[in-house]
């Protein structure tokens, strides 16, 4: 027979309900314990770049890329229309200034030229014939004049003998009045034609100008025609290389041109310059005469600076750079080159190397090493002047300071990493 223990039945109760409330005390301490503690800082890879805080000068310089263009170009045009007959050279070819490049036809041309050199040979023996007919004119005039001249001293030697001989009364007075009005008269026909002779000697001056002036315009005609069919033995113009036959596509035999056509591209090769397309934000300090440095891939060669262009293209501004040294071996027109302007040289300043994404004159967080190497904090960090690879530091590290120069946008919600 069972005997009932209540008091058994109290103390299992008891230490069920001891156990509970340590449980949850246990647990409530875990919980808080846990809460309190900071979340595992993240672990970045050893793969980051890091630079030192230096104080020094420091190199201010911006770099763009460009082209290599040549300083003396020319377009050859055609200066008469005409027809392709033949193409003698092909791009890449040295030649001179009178090197044939292109032979065009046009027979029309020709026909006038030939047409007006026919008009001007006839003006000049129209020319020549007038000079004759003048001078024989000049000639029976001048012949008339002497005669007159001989007939009025005849008439003067008369007219003197009947004036003697009248005082003496042996020839009438009619006679001697006779004579001394046809002297008179003589007299008056030889000033006449004195008067004539001269304005004949204008009038003949005039109409030779005349004729002059009709055969030196059909001379310079007939040269400008003869310059033209000369044209159409195109040449370079200068000495260089033919870098194109044609303009936006190639020109072929039989192909009409017309006046004012592009024709083919020459360029001196032994005259370079760089065209170099820098970023808009980074042209503001640029200046002419300004030291440059040009790489090739195949040498690096010094320049200056001689234009920047006033316009913006895409965001880049162009600065034209006169090469002054030797060029390296393979530099030629369309060559890609990069080019590094130097700005100014900054005396004692604190610089550091440019971290990514950073700007001239801003206020930036960055991260910086601490704890040996095994850490780095998030710092703010004022920036002065920058070049391609450095930027002056204002405020915020102190020289010898260590920083991570790489995107670490992926880090922005934590003040600290761990670098492995």
């Amino acid at each position: 027979m069972d005997i009932a223990r209540p008091d058994l039945t109290r103390k299992k109760r008891r230490r069920q309900i001891l156990f509970l409330v340590v449980t949850v005390a246990l647990l409530a301490l875990v919980t808080a314990a846990v809460s309190r503690l900071k979340p595992a800082l993240p672990l970045v890879d050893a793969s980051i770049f890091t630079d030192t805080v230096k104080r020094g000068e420091m190199l201010r310089e911006v770099r763009g890329n460009g082209t290599l263009v040549p300083e003396e170009i020319r377009w050859v045009t055609a200066t008469t229309p005409g027809r392709v007959e033949r193409i003698l050279l092909l791009p890449g070819v040295t030649v001179k200034s009178n090197t044939v490049l292109v032979e065009l036809s046009n027979p029309e041309l020709e026909h006038s030229a030939f047409e007006v050199e026919s008009q001007w040979h006839a003006a000049e023996a129209q020319l020549e014939r007038l000079k004759v007919q003048l001078e024989s004119e000049r000639l029976t005039q001048q012949s008339l004049i002497a005669s007159l001249k001989l007939d009025l001293t005849q008439a003067r030697l008369e007219a003197a003998a009947d004036a003697d001989l009248l005082k003496d009364g042996l020839v009438p007075e009619l006679g001697a009045k006779r004579s001394q009005a046809r002297a008179e008269e003589l007299a008056g026909r030889h000033e006449l034609e004195q008067a004539r002779l001269e304005i004949t000697g204008k009038s003949r001056q005039a109409q030779i100008r005349v004729q002059e002036a009709e055969v030196e315009k059909l001379r310079k005609q007939s040269l400008l025609k003869a310059r033209q069919v000369e044209a159409l033995k195109v040449t370079a113009g200068i000495d260089g290389v033919l870098q194109r036959i044609g303009s936006d596509r190639p020109l072929q035999v039989g192909q009409q041109v017309g006046a004012g056509s592009a024709i083919a591209l020459v360029a001196n090769p032994a005259k370079l310059k760089a065209e170099i397309k820098i970023p808009e934000t980074q042209t503001r300090d640029i200046q002419h005469d300004q030291i440059a440095m040009i790489d090739t891939r195949n040498g690096i060669v010094s320049g200056r600076v001689v234009r920047i262009d006033p316009m913006v293209q895409n965001g880049t501004v162009t600065v034209d750079v006169a090469l002054e040294g030797p060029l390296p071996r393979g530099a030629r027109p369309d060559l890609t080159v990069d080019g590094t302007i130097t700005l100014e040289r900054l005396e004692n300043v604190a610089y550091v190397g440019r971290p990514v994404n950073s700007q001239a004159e801003s206020l930036v967080k960055l991260f910086k090493v601490i704890d040996g190497g095994n850490r780095a904090a998030r710092v703010q960090v004022k920036f002065g002047r920058s070049s391609v690879s450095s930027i002056e530091v204002l405020e915020g590290l102190e020289v010898g300071a260590e920083i991570i120069l790489n995107d670490m946008s992926q880090w922005d919600s934590f003040n600290e990493v761990r670098l492995k």
